[in-house]
């Protein structure tokens, strides 16, 4: 049995962890559950990034300076463990990201924003998009995979009966259907004909997270759910051809616009 962190339940924050076929018809399978919701929301507007589709990957616009946190949502009556992933590296431990590390445990129903890199029980180092080069990814020696938000989702074995939902579930169970487009599992390489990738995740000021220890065992090795966000520059993206249209407003030169020579 490993040893988590549990976070008091009036922060409103996540525990971490650390150690019938109709014959002859055919109707296809239902799409997986989706254990967890994953959100990446503007801290400056307190609000959700727009996510776009694209050739199979949802992705999202940064901007350089602006903190972000990235919100999770239990869609179940259970605990889940959560393994948060920021540009390939684990958001708790600092390590090389991987399914089997450490994570974020979430009570039944529970929503919670993570807001930053955990530097210990009590504090993070906030998220916030930067330039490829200030990201903790590249100043740590690992740039490869900048730009891509994951979490790996473990149910727990053995765990107790399943809690019903809360009263404000029904509003829970339309964002989760109007997200349903948000995060998906994702390779990371990026287009051939894309600009290199401009913005990454720079490790911010410090900010009070408290966490405590819980403990959790996973029902199986491998994660029951893989979801990733992809981000870059707005004007990134646009090359891409993703998110709005950017014009860029160039005045129509007048050979006549009247009037005497001025000073310089």
């Amino acid at each position: 049995m490993k040893r988590s962190l549990r976070i008091p339940a009036a922060l409103t924050c996540a525990a971490l962890l650390l150690l019938p076929v109709v014959a002859g018809a055919y109707r296809p399978a239902p799409p997986p559950q989706e254990l967890v919701r994953l959100e990446v929301v503007d801290r400056d507007r307190g609000t959700p990034l727009p996510a776009w589709q694209h050739r199979g990957d949802t992705w999202i616009a940064g901007r350089p300076g602006t903190p972000y946190s990235v919100r999770l949502r239990n869609t179940t009556g259970e605990r889940v463990l959560v393994v948060l992933s920021v540009d390939g590296v684990n958001a708790v431990s600092g390590e090389t990201a991987a399914p089997d590390q450490t994570g974020y445990v979430l009570a039944p129903w529970q929503s919670t924003e993570i807001t930053g890199w955990r530097k210990s029980t009590d504090d993070v180092a906030r998220f916030e998009f930067t330039a490829l080069p200030d990201s903790y990814a590249a100043r740590t020696g690992r740039p490869d995979h900048v730009g891509a938000i994951g979490i790996a989702v473990f149910r727990e074995r053995a765990a107790p009966a399943a809690v019903a939902a809360p009263a404000p579930a029904r509003d829970t169970a339309r964002q989760a259907a109007r997200a349903s487009a948000g995060a998906s599992e994702s390779a990371v390489a990026r287009e051939s004909a894309a600009m290199p990738q401009q913005i990454g995740t720079g490790h911010g000021a410090r900010e009070w997270a408290p966490v405590t220890r819980t403990a959790f065992e996973r029902a199986t090795r491998t994660p029951a759910q893989r979801t990733v966000v992809r981000y870059d520059s707005a004007e990134a993206l646009a090359a891409l051809g993703i998110g709005p249209r950017l014009h860029a407003r160039r005045q129509r030169p007048d050979a006549f616009p009247g009037g005497f020579v001025p000073d310089p």
